[in-house]
């Protein structure tokens, strides 16, 4: 890999990281829904003028009802349930559990698709679970009632990204990913709306919150997707998919560093756990810098 498809690896990580950074700054302020549609509009609109320019806009409006769907499996139900779960959960958590996605589309592929579970990818799976369990009981979050609804809302999101992804796989082809992912940005747009119409805030946001919103737009999603794009171009798919041991790093570096959250034996036993079980289940090769397998995984997010 070249240093500038390496640099542009760990930028990608670091966007996609820092966007729990960003939600959990700006969710208590605009409400999931509000955020959600903000950040997929601003995303989407930015996509579609980059596509413009470029002279690459996609034709996708024949295949709108299939992007509703993706809209609604990649986008509207795990970013909103995302946005709702860091109301009571830290950043750092957050990014960790997002982690099990790779874990989710392994046990959905099996039964969607008909994908060989290998002892392997089991072994992974178990991991999973067990590292999720370390990071939640050994958290120094308390576990009352809403952090443990705010758990399960994390793990949802990620059987929602796990689903969107096998959707993918039977569902598109031919289609160009900058045209994928603006027909399912604008179908959660379209999704997200009405709920977005009836949640607007009392007061208008801060600097800070306007801020955190237009990083997650415009940085964590739009210029992350044209990163992923990118690398995808340059070193392939199975490189990529090495982005899903970076997220998590920075969203607990960033979490602890600028939102001084608290983290502690387990956080860190638990963030082992759970990107041991991605290593397994994806193939990744850590020494050879690129993965032999599943790569599905990767979140685009």
């Amino acid at each position: 890999m070249r240093p500038r498809d390496f640099a542009g690896l760990i930028l990608l990580g670091a966007l996609w990281g820092g966007s729990f950074l960003f939600i959990r700054v700006a969710v208590p302020a605009l409400g999931p829904f509000l955020l959600v549609e903000l950040r997929v509009g601003l995303a989407a609109a930015a996509l579609f003028l980059y596509a413009l320019a470029a002279g690459r806009v996609p034709k996708i409006r024949h295949r709108w009802r299939s992007f509703l769907v993706l809209g609604f499996l990649n986008a509207a139900v795990p970013f909103s349930l995302i946005s709702a779960a860091e109301i009571h959960l830290t950043a750092s958590l957050a990014a960790i559990l997002n982690s099990t996605t790779v874990m989710f589309t392994a046990m959905v592929a099996a039964v969607w698709m008909g994908d060989v579970l290998t002892a392997r990818k089991a072994i992974g799976i178990v991991l999973g679970i067990v590292g999720v369990t370390v990071l939640v009981g050994w958290d120094p979050l308390p576990l009352n009632g809403s952090v443990l609804l705010a758990v399960a809302a994390m793990l949802l999101a990620s059987l929602s990204y796990a689903l969107g992804a096998t959707y993918v796989k039977r569902s598109f082809s031919g289609i160009p990913p900058l045209g994928m992912a603006i027909g399912q940005l604008g179908g959660a747009v379209a999704l997200l709306l009405p709920l977005a119409a009836v949640s607007l805030p009392k007061e208008a946001p801060s600097f800070v919150v306007a801020l955190s919103m237009l990083g997650l737009a415009l940085l964590s999603t739009s210029v992350a997707y044209l990163i992923y794009f990118r690398l995808i171009e340059n070193v392939g798919p199975t490189s990529t998919v090495t982005v899903t041991l970076l997220v998590p790093v920075f969203g607990l570096l960033f979490g602890v560093l600028l939102l001084d959250e608290p983290f502690g034996p387990g956080t860190l036993a638990g963030l082992g756990i759970i990107l041991t079980s991605v290593v397994l289940i994806t193939g990744i090769s850590i020494r050879k810098g690129k993965s032999k397998g599943n790569q599905s995984g990767v979140r685009k997010d």
